[in-house]
């Protein structure tokens, strides 16, 4: 049985998991930095770098501990080696071949992006190639996924992913961080009908997103309001909510078009990231793979966000096809899944 160590520090959750090739996830703790970010609205990179060099080796030991694992029963060690904030990734990625080199483990560089896009097949059959939503608080963008390292890009944002969209309306509306989970909360429970913002690239060519003229929109609306009461907040969260999802849907729709056409045989219909936790965005997506004959599919919600089991299983899909790095590979802030190679 081969058993994969995953790292994962990109942004501002430190964790990391142990995932065996049998598909079974034998341990997966996250440490989630909101306190120390809270306070300013948003993620500081420099304390979130810090952070994980607090926490990285404490979580290591403990998921270790748990399943009473050794370095020694390892297959590997596999680590999200970027696109991320910098300091953060150079936290995991020198943990990573610290292990590697300590404990002659081969080493694997896993795509923060490539993690997301297979988590879906360590919990389904799902089978290449199928259509992919990558959307989270970084990336908004829609792939075919062919194989392991090889993806095929359709469209993405022009701007802001929706993400970040989410969590800067949040901080407008200033209903709290983490943004994008307390918006959609306020959404449940606002009426957005009576709010009318404009759905971006709708009826546009392409697969391409743009948000960021509906932050504006958001933002000039606020700005006429007398008294922001906290009803109003929900309703322009419900509103906004709304608008986001319907660009997704139009956006979703041509892709699925091409998808089908140039790739008949493909079945599934994916999203993954952090948005993908959004109940309305995930029953969009559904609706949308139902309407068009193909099998929706998703990570469960608590691996849609960050966490080290998609790194851990990204390094076990490489591993098992013989892909590893060498301990010279630099972490990298930017790095497109387009750029990367398969077997």
């Amino acid at each position: 049985m081969k058993i994969m160590l995953g790292i994962e520090s990109s942004c501002d959750e430190t964790a990391c998991a142990l995932v065996n090739d049998k598909k079974e996830i034998l341990s997966s703790l996250v440490w989630s930095q909101y306190d120390e970010h809270r306070a300013f609205g948003g993620v500081v990179p420099e304390i979130a770098a810090r952070a994980h060099l607090d926490k990285c080796d404490v979580l290591i030991k403990e998921a270790l501990k748990r399943t009473n694992k050794t370095f020694s029963d390892l297959s590997a060690v596999a680590v999200a080696a970027g696109p991320g904030l910098i300091g953060g990734v150079l936290v995991g990625v020198m943990t990573a071949k610290a292990i590697a080199l300590a404990h002659h483990l081969p080493f694997i560089a896993v795509n923060h992006l490539e993690g997301h896009a297979l988590t879906v097949r360590l919990f389904q059959s799902v089978t290449f190639p199928y259509l992919l939503l990558l959307t989270s608080g970084g990336h908004c963008q829609i792939l075919v996924v062919k194989g392991v390292g090889n993806y095929e890009r359709l469209g993405g944002t022009v701007d802001d992913s929706a993400g970040e969209a989410f969590d800067k309306v949040a901080k407008m509306l200033n209903i709290g961080y983490p943004g994008g989970p307390n918006l959609e909360k306020r959404a449940n429970s606002g009426n957005g009908r009576n709010i009318h913002f404009p759905v971006p690239m709708k009826g546009k060519a392409g697969c391409d997103f743009s948000f960021s003229g509906l932050k504006t929109a958001v933002r000039v609306c606020i700005d006429k309001q007398e008294n922001l009461s906290e009803e109003m907040k929900n309703n322009i969260c419900a509103a906004f909510q709304n608008a986001v999802v319907d660009e997704m849907k139009d956006r979703l729709t041509h892709a699925v078009d091409i998808f089908c056409t140039r790739y008949p045989a493909g079945k599934y219909l994916v999203v993954a990231g952090g948005v993908a936790a959004n109940k309305a965005v995930r029953a969009m997506i559904e609706q949308t793979a139902e309407k068009n004959g193909l099998i929706f599919a998703a990570p469960p919600v608590q691996y849609c966000t960050d966490n080290g089991v998609m790194i851990a299983w990204a390094g076990m899909e490489r591993h098992l096809l013989n892909i590893s790095d060498s301990l010279d590979f630099k972490a990298r802030p930017r790095w497109g899944l387009d750029e990367l190679k398969g077997a």
